[in-house]
């Protein structure tokens, strides 16, 4: 039989002090007290920092404290990111801030919750939100009404890839293609499938300058004595992703209902589209000829 003296009960603590004389401190700490590794959520692990901004000065959206919640809690249950919600403008600058206001060189990736009208940015706040995607290469995600913005700024069009013009369905039960199935926002998404939802028509847009991850099925719409359709061929794109300089920039009009947000499809869409956004995944932001099709329902 063996005795055990202090000095049995010591050796562990000795060791672990000599690992601290080694400079290596997170062993000695588990050694001593048999410490495990933080959970992947914990906050000093975060890897990057994401901003959203939902500002309305136009039309609100019932849906945004959902869209809104989900990016908080996507980031907060994967792990991958934290996140700062805002209805204001206020941190869209490069300049300092007071009161320990985080400013744009803090984010990685700037999302726009179904912001409306004319947001409240100077010239300044402008340029800074622009060469934060466009130069330092930063992520830019537009959720729904992010197309329905800044009207009066020609360069946040191109940033993004064009303007809201009607949404000529309303909200209905929406034919769907997807186009890249290659995609990380897209890829757990079937062929052909349809969604309850409000589908934007865009204007100023064109494929030549985007890669469109999904779009309506247009031979499965109703064209009849319907004024809201401005786009002779028919081409309603629901997602794309594109470059802005060195920014990754992507955008879908899905997310217009509370119930959407419910919906695991959407919630992993832009899940994964934050995910590209942040440069963790791979995707093209390469444009691609629209897919041969019959002519449309008229």
């Amino acid at each position: 039989m063996r005795v055990f003296s202090k000095l049995d009960l010591f050796i562990p603590a000795l060791l672990g002090l000599a690992m601290l004389g080694l400079g290596n401190r997170a062993q000695a700490q588990s050694a001593i007290a048999g410490a495990t590794p933080p959970p992947p959520h914990a906050k000093e692990i975060h890897l990057k920092h994401v901003l959203v901004v939902a500002q309305t000065k136009g039309f609100e959206h019932d849906s945004i404290s959902s869209a809104m919640a989900a990016v908080f809690n996507m980031g907060k249950e994967s792990g991958l990111w934290d996140t700062t919600l805002r209805t204001d403008t206020e941190l869209l600058t490069r300049k300092k801030l007071d009161n320990n206001a985080k400013n744009l060189d803090f984010f990685d990736v700037l999302v726009f919750a179904s912001t409306t009208g004319e947001l409240q940015m100077d010239d300044s706040q402008k340029a800074d939100m622009l060469a934060f995607i466009k130069e330092d290469g930063k992520g830019f995600v537009g959720i729904h009404a992010a197309l329905d913005t800044n009207y009066t700024w020609p360069e946040y069009g191109e940033m993004i890839g064009g303007w809201f013009d009607q949404h000529p369905w309303m909200t209905f039960n929406a034919p769907i293609v997807n186009e890249d199935p290659s995609f990380p926002a897209v890829r757990h998404l079937p062929g052909a499938f349809v969604k309850y939802d409000e589908i934007y028509q865009p204007k100023a847009w064109s494929r030549d300058k985007v890669n469109v991850l999904l779009s309506l099925d247009p031979t499965k719409l109703n064209y009849e004595n319907n004024p809201r359709i401005h786009r002779a061929d028919h081409d309603f794109p629901v997602a794309w992703s594109k470059m802005y300089g060195k920014g990754r920039v992507f955008y879908s009009t899905l997310g217009h209902t509370e119930d959407s947000w419910n919906d695991p499809d959407i919630r992993k869409m832009y899940f994964e589209a934050i995910k590209w956004a942040l440069g963790m995944t791979e995707g093209s932001a390469a444009s691609h000829p629209r897919p041969a099709a019959s002519s449309p329902v008229r």
